[in-house]
């Protein structure tokens, strides 16, 4: 069993993920073995939100040049958490 703090990586803080999160809806950087149920009930946990949805993607790696070589940045997995009309999450607020 995954442990709660284990499947939420990180906040994704970005232009677009504010823009969602106007909308209600805030995005994370999961583990990638995590399903869209334990992704709801992690945020549910630990943020004492009630998720209405969950979406996950994984987002693939991009082609990097450092110096002569050629590789990758790493693949990894995102969840966008959609949250009930006037819920919000205090950390992403900077309360």
């Amino acid at each position: 069993m995954i442990q709660y703090e284990d499947i939420l990586l990180e906040p994704v803080l970005s232009e677009k993920a504010n823009q969602l999160r106007e909308e209600g809806k805030y995005v994370f950087k999961v583990d990638p073995r995590a399903t869209k149920p334990q992704i709801k009930e992690a945020v549910k946990k630990l943020f004492n939100v009630n998720p209405v949805s969950c979406t996950t993607m994984v987002v693939g790696g991009k082609p990097k040049r450092q110096r002569y070589r050629k590789g990758y940045t790493a693949t990894w997995k995102k969840a966008i958490v959609r949250l009930s009309k006037d819920e919000k999450i205090p950390l992403f607020e900077g309360v």
